[in-house]
């Protein structure tokens, strides 16, 4: 196409409003986009309580500048992710659309917006090639989209209407199968999906989306200025401070993390070892967790620090501080924004050996694994770092850089550009009763 190249790129929150890496990662490849010669980008984001809607409509201005709107949703089920204020998507969405008339429109999330977003695009523009960014397993499990099992914490390999009724016997097998049906027919409205990893990708292949419709782009980071290596002390010579930044949820396996810290013997942690939490939350999550939690920090002891919740802003000065990332997981996280940030300022990282995070970090190259869930494993790793003072260095020298926001954008563009071709053949051999010729 000799025109500019125009994108919606449809977000579950804004980053200003829901700071959490799907709604960064989405913002970031608006602003890569807009940062491209011959694209032109508007981001939309779903917005709702306790955010008030500013009158009969249901979308919003967030800045002067226009490229930036919000959409109201509140009258969300989580069950079937599905909006039920429909009026709201056939009157506000699809004038919007119909206004704007993107070539493109990518959702980076349908949660809060639902699934009937996508019809409601489809029908304002049926020529626009539709694409769906996957950021974790929201569509096969309701749990959350984690893929952990009910009660036990186990992994989920295949999910099903039986299987997933044995995590929720309260809800039935039929209304499982129900949900299966509705999210698959409404998903198959879109021509494209993204993956950030090829785990998660082939997940939803082994689901049941056809591999052609999707493609592995990781999510670009807005890398500036990396943080300087924290000055280690005179005569010391251990890289021994561990960071962990994220929510304090059952699944994040910050309390694997703090039981690994009680295990390393303490000629081997020595007074000077300090693993550093950034991240908060805890009050949100089940009672049991945050009583176990309180007594793991309390065995602990002066080894485990808590600095609170920060902001992604915060991340260069934060880094200085630290040596090493630890990201210990229980669920097959996808592409966790951490990760990025860990290999733009050149922290090595510790992570779960499943996963994308077992993809994007490269065992012995951009940091270490250890066996999920084991806090022992953990351990293990913890003393092996703190027994050799040139394995920070050697990981270090052989990281790989991140994918920058404007590299994703302009891989995203091509997507976008290779989707219209096809589909503008398409379009011709189904009038002339050709066949469509290859692009």
């Amino acid at each position: 196409m000799n025109e500019q190249l125009r994108v919606l790129v449809v977000s579950h929150g804004h980053p200003s409003i829901s700071l959490g890496g799907g709604e960064i990662a989405s913002h970031n490849l608006h602003q890569g986009l807009n940062a491209l010669p011959d694209v032109e980008s508007v981001y939309l984001a779903r917005v709702g309580h306790p955010f008030p809607r500013h009158g009969a409509s249901a979308l919003m201005n967030l800045r002067p500048a226009g490229d930036e709107l919000l959409f109201h949703a509140d009258d969300y089920d989580h069950f079937f992710l599905s909006n039920r204020d429909t009026e709201a998507l056939q009157r506000d969405l699809v004038r919007f659309v119909r206004d704007a008339r993107p070539h493109v429109i990518h959702f980076h999330h349908v949660l809060g917006v639902g699934l009937e977003a996508l019809y409601a695009v489809r029908e304002a523009q049926p020529w626009a090639v539709i694409l769906v960014t996957l950021h974790e397993y929201l569509p096969i499990c309701h749990n959350h989209g984690q893929m952990v099992k009910r009660p036990s914490g186990q992994l989920c390999r295949e999910a099903s209407p039986i299987a997933c009724h044995r995590c929720f016997p309260e809800i039935p097998v039929s209304q499982f199968l129900k949900r299966e049906r509705f999210v698959r027919g409404m998903m198959n409205l879109a021509d494209a999906f993204v993956s950030p990893s090829k785990f998660l990708a082939d997940r939803y292949t082994k689901w049941g989306i056809e591999p052609d419709r999707q493609s592995v782009i990781e999510n670009g980071i807005v890398t500036g200025e990396a943080a300087p290596v924290r000055g280690l002390p005179a005569h010391a010579q251990r890289r021994n401070r561990f960071a962990y930044f994220g929510q304090l949820t059952p699944f994040k396996g910050v309390d694997v993390l703090i039981d690994a810290v009680s295990r390393v013997p303490e000629d081997i942690w020595g007074d000077d070892g300090c693993l550093m939490i950034f991240g908060g939350n805890l009050e949100h999550h089940p009672t049991e967790f945050q009583d176990r939690l309180k007594k793991l920090i309390e065995d602990a002891g002066r080894s485990v620090r808590f600095y609170g919740a920060y902001e992604n802003a915060d991340m260069p000065r934060l880094m200085r501080s630290v040596d090493w990332v630890v990201v210990p997981s229980t669920w097959w996280e996808n592409s966790p924004l951490v990760i990025q940030e860990a290999l733009h300022h050149r922290r090595p990282i510790i992570c779960s050996d499943i996963g994308g995070m077992a993809e994007k970090v490269r065992d012995g190259k951009d940091g270490l694994h250890f066996r999920a869930g084991s806090a022992q494993d953990l351990a293990d790793r913890f003393a092996e770092i703190m027994g050799d003072s040139q394995t920070w260095d050697r990981l270090r020298a052989s990281m790989r850089r991140p994918t920058s926001h404007t590299s994703s954008a302009r891989e995203h563009a091509e997507l976008y550009r290779r989707l219209l071709r096809q589909k503008h053949s398409e379009a011709v051999a189904s009038r002339t009763g050709e066949l469509p010729q290859a692009v």
